[in-house]
């Protein structure tokens, strides 16, 4: 229909003489007036009967395509289950896979309304790259997300430390790590920073070592507290035999001695050892003749 408008020769000069402006000028104004607003009308219909049936038409795809997306998860997730696959992998896997895709529905359900594919896609890599140049520490936080998976420092479940937070790590997302810490704290760190920082992680060992430091007044008896702290810890099951507890002077203070102890115990049961034990030894080693040395000042009044 815009044909009709915009006939015109390829030979013909920009600028044109007044009469032979005026010609097409009458040429128009006669096609415009012996419109057959019938046939106009049939047209449009036609057209807008044809671009609603390619608006239904990908309404469907982009339907259908959503519920095998949400299918292929589903196996992805019975796949894992059944092969017990790492779930800091499932997640991750299950991102990615997900929004791969749906960027190829997209581009199918856009091709059936008629866009040219190739253009589009020249485009969309051209705005991926200014999208990328500018959000380039985003694709760092991804690229930090697969070197977690693959050198795997920590798992979903660790109890771990890293930027200065300490939480049990929940999920390990495309971009950032969520981790709970012991007061029910949400924290999300960026990949890429905990990727190339120090990470403590305290759940790889099955077991683990817990220290206290006690101090006990000069002229107390060490050998008889080191024997009353090892039959504390013999008659414990959680104690570990090997390696062996040991109770030791670790320095001559200005107003105590100091002793370390160290013990051996299963990781869940770190920190209610350590705990109960700091009760104990306030409760039980006064009853062997240890005294608790505290700091005190004397004061001296002089009478003038």
């Amino acid at each position: 229909m815009w044909q009709f408008f915009m006939q015109t020769t390829p030979s013909e000069p920009v600028i044109l003489p007044d009469s032979v402006q005026k010609a097409h000028f009458e040429e128009a104004y006669n096609k415009l007036m012996n419109l057959d607003a019938r046939q106009l009308f049939s047209d449009l219909m036609s057209e807008l009967i044809w671009i609603g049936l390619k608006l239904l038409v990908a309404l469907c795809i982009f339907l259908v395509g959503r519920w095998l997306i949400r299918r292929v998860v589903k196996l992805l997730n019975r796949t894992f289950e059944s092969r017990e696959v790492d779930p800091t992998l499932r997640t991750f896997i299950r991102g990615t896979v997900t929004v791969a895709l749906t960027l190829l529905l997209l581009l199918f359900v856009v091709q059936t309304l008629g866009v040219n594919i190739t253009s589009l896609i020249a485009i969309f890599s051209a705005a991926t790259l200014a999208i990328g140049m500018a959000l380039s520490g985003t694709a760092q936080n991804f690229a930090g997300g697969v070197m977690i998976l693959m050198v795997k420092p920590y798992r979903v479940g660790d109890y771990i430390t890293a930027q200065g937070q300490s939480g049990t790590v929940q999920e390990i997302k495309l971009f950032s790590t969520v981790i709970t810490t012991v007061d029910n704290q949400t924290i999300y760190i960026p990949n890429n920073v905990i990727a190339t920082g120090i990470i403590d992680n305290y759940s790889t060992a099955t077991t683990r070592r817990t220290d206290w430091s006690l101090a006990i007044s000069y002229g107390d008896d060490v050998e008889r507290v080191r024997k009353a702290i090892l039959a504390m810890f013999e008659a414990d099951q959680r104690i570990l035999k090997e390696p062996a507890a040991v109770v030791w002077v670790s320095s001559l203070d200005e107003s105590c001695v100091r002793l370390t102890v160290r013990a051996w115990v299963q990781n869940s049961d770190l920190w209610d050892v350590f705990f109960e034990y700091n009760e104990r030894f306030y409760n039980e080693l006064p009853k062997e003749g240890v005294h608790f040395p505290f700091r005190q000042l004397d004061v001296h009044i002089k009478n003038n």
